[in-house]
């Protein structure tokens, strides 16, 4: 498997000058293009940041004008339309416009960086385009534009970082909403089928990936490894169907969050079979009438804090856009909304299943954290769209909430920056009420709504949409964070755009950072906390997650230490 790498010859920064140099004479010593199993350096080191980042290629030939899309729709049931932009970036993105799946698969690179946003190497993902990658090697895509993929997370005992793609060469079309070999929706009007799957990678920069069946018709988000205490499986979320309504079984069973056993074979002789859930929530635990099966659990944020799995959903017109748990003791929520019981064990088994009919909903074992939004997003005008979260600690929740997307008309960038819940919002607890509260929404120097400049990006009007091409900010989507000694926590946040781009997610946006003082709670002084760009993503790019770098040595660490000398 090909991994290369890259290190910046900028100046160094002072603060970080001595890591920097330490990083740099490690990476030094292999060369681009070493296989796996030759690396003698360590990639990662603790205390740096790693942020995913998807690169387009650039080719006009990815998409011929005129073309039926979405691919092989004459042989779904369609319909089919015609491309109207080539493979051209940003152009090509305007097909959005007239295939609702539209999207190219794409490279994904993992960079590491200091906190102040010093870049020290980028590593690739295996994919199509790099020598020695066969059809049967291992590999991994994004699409690009899915705004809500490749969403970084560290694995339980810290030292694997664990991120979702699909199995795929790059430059193909509509991937992310094409069925999965093993879930076959026919009413879904993308003619191709592709694997999801889960990857991780090790300090020394060793992938593994794992296929699933789970996602069939959309993405799989984010996913978390548990493997301390003997466990050893993912935690996964995401959202499934691109299909008409009733859905498949395995449609509904791959939805949402999902339990993942790793494999260890090579992608080639991986056979994954029906999804597993992990859990599930339906809005007929509020006492509202259910809706169409499988949508409540759009997932897309995930966290694991105090042995209790939590997700987001932020989107679809479907459940409640809210924060959720996974409830392992049966007993926390009997009506859909509590706090976890003290001293609840992660799970380590998927939603029992036995007996049930998909087609009528699966048993409920998520709630909705106390304190959280409850009412149905299609009660909502302006629902809200949470994304990341991050504990600071078990009283202070950070949610990110990356703002609704509008760009209907020329008013957008006004719209953005009048937004009151977009950027990153801080939640404390109450030990006394047993629930959470919206302390303050963390906005100032964010800059909602103000456009920028990149270069080579097409300036004035974008003529399919009639809207100026300039992106802005709209809010905050992937976070991570650390407090320092002195209670401050500072965040981490990929931020989501807004645009005249025929599809927003499309745009090059940027990795910001703001630091909070966790005892506060005073809305004016919240406003003198300021966020500060630390990275931007260049033209025909795009910033997705952000994690802490993974630490330590794994079982297959120390056995290639034992067989090839010391590695650090």
């Amino acid at each position: 498997m090909q991994s290369t790498f890259s290190n910046t010859k900028s100046s160094w920064h002072p603060l970080v000058k001595g890591l920097a140099i330490l990083s740099a004479a490690a990476l030094a010593t292999n060369p681009a293009g070493a296989e796996d199993h030759d690396q003698t350096h360590v990639r990662f080191f603790s205390g740096n940041l790693v942020v995913s980042r998807s690169v387009y290629d650039n080719n006009a030939n990815n998409v011929k004008v005129g073309a039926l899309l979405p691919v092989n729709c004459a042989n779904t049931v369609g319909p089919c339309a015609a491309a109207i932009n080539n493979g051209a970036y940003p152009f090509v993105f305007n097909n959005d416009t007239i295939d609702a799946s539209f999207g190219i698969t794409s490279k994904i690179f993992l960079d590491q960086i200091t906190p102040s946003g010093f870049l020290l190497n980028s590593l690739e993902v295996p994919n199509s385009s790099q020598k020695n990658i066969r059809t049967e090697s291992n590999q991994l895509v994004t699409s690009f534009s899915s705004k809500s993929e490749i969403a970084l997370n560290l694995s339980t005992d810290g030292k694997l970082l664990t991120f979702m793609g699909y199995v795929a060469p790059i430059n193909s079309l509509d991937v992310s909403n094409s069925n999965t070999p093993g879930v076959i929706d026919p009413t879904n009007p993308v003619g191709v089928n592709f694997y999801r799957a889960v990857a991780t990678v090790n300090r020394n920069g060793k992938f593994t990936f794992t296929e699933t069946n789970a996602y069939s018709g959309n993405n799989g988000r984010a996913a978390i490894l548990n493997n301390s205490n003997g466990a050893n499986f993912f935690y996964t979320a995401g959202n499934a169907g691109n299909g008409a309504n009733p859905q498949p079984n395995g449609v509904i069973l791959g939805a949402g969050a999902q339990f993942i056993d790793p494999s260890t074979a090579p992608e080639s002789f991986q056979t994954p079979g029906t999804p597993t859930p992990l859990g599930s929530f339906s809005v007929t635990l509020l006492g509202a009438k259910a809706d169409k099966v499988g949508k409540d659990d759009n997932f897309r944020g995930l966290t694991i804090f105090n042995n209790v799995v939590y997700f987001t959903k932020g989107s679809g017109s479907n459940g409640v856009n809210t924060v959720y748990f996974v409830d392992t003791t049966g007993a926390a929520c009997p009506k859909g909304v509590g706090i976890p019981a003290v001293g609840a064990p992660l799970p380590v088994s998927p939603l029992n299943l036995s007996g049930v009919n998909p087609q009528n909903g699966l048993p409920n074992n998520m709630c909705i954290l106390s304190g959280f939004p409850t009412t149905l997003a299609r009660n909502l005008t302006n629902p809200a769209t949470p994304f990341g979260l991050w504990f600071a600690n078990a009283d202070t929740l950070y949610v990110a909430e990356e703002g609704d997307g509008f760009a209907g008309d020329t008013t957008f960038y006004s719209h953005a920056a009048a937004q009151t819940d977009a950027g990153i919002q801080k939640w404390t607890f109450n030990s006394s009420t047993k629930t959470w509260s919206l302390a303050y929404v963390l906005q100032t120097g964010l800059e909602l709504g103000v456009p920028y400049t990149i270069n080579n990006y097409p300036t004035g009007n974008n003529a399919a949409t009639k809207l100026p091409w300039a992106p802005a900010t709209d809010g905050i989507r992937n976070i991570t964070g650390t407090v320092d000694h002195n209670g401050k926590a500072t965040i981490y946040g990929i931020t989501s755009t807004v645009s005249g781009n025929g599809d927003q997610g499309a745009d090059p946006n940027r990795l910001v950072a703001v630091t909070d003082d966790l005892a506060n709670t005073d809305v004016s002084k919240a406003t003198t906390e300021k966020f500060t760009i630390i990275r931007k993503a260049n033209f025909a790019e795009v910033l997705r997650g952000v994690s802490f770098a993974p630490s330590g040595q794994d079982n297959d660490d120390r056995d290639d230490h034992e067989d090839h000398g010391d590695r650090d």
